[in-house]
């Protein structure tokens, strides 16, 4: 998985996807959706540090398989908040 943290003063987005997906564009309908280097192209991450970053950040958006399963078994989301684009799971988190 790629992970990459982006901060501007003391608000943090973590990007984050898995490897297969980067650089790719997901075409459904009405949406297309690119999975952009610049915007999730950071470090190569396990599931370790992954949840670590899902522990540090509050505002967060995941795309892949991996990534959003890591997300609801920790509890940051459920199956129904989860949208599909051409069968591949995205999920956005903003903690309050």
């Amino acid at each position: 998985m790629y992970a990459k943290v982006h901060a501007q003063g003391s608000q943090s987005v973590l990007a984050a996807c898995d490897r297969e997906l980067l650089g790719k564009t997901l075409e459904q309908e009405k949406i297309s959706f690119t999975v952009y280097e610049s915007f999730y192209g950071g470090e190569i991450v396990g599931k370790k540090e992954l949840l670590e970053l899902l522990d540090e950040n509050e505002n967060i958006n995941l795309v892949g398989k991996k990534c959003v399963a890591i997300a609801i078994e920790k509890g940051l989301i459920k199956e129904s908040s989860i949208i599909r684009i051409k069968g591949i799971p995205h999920a956005q988190i903003f903690k309050l």
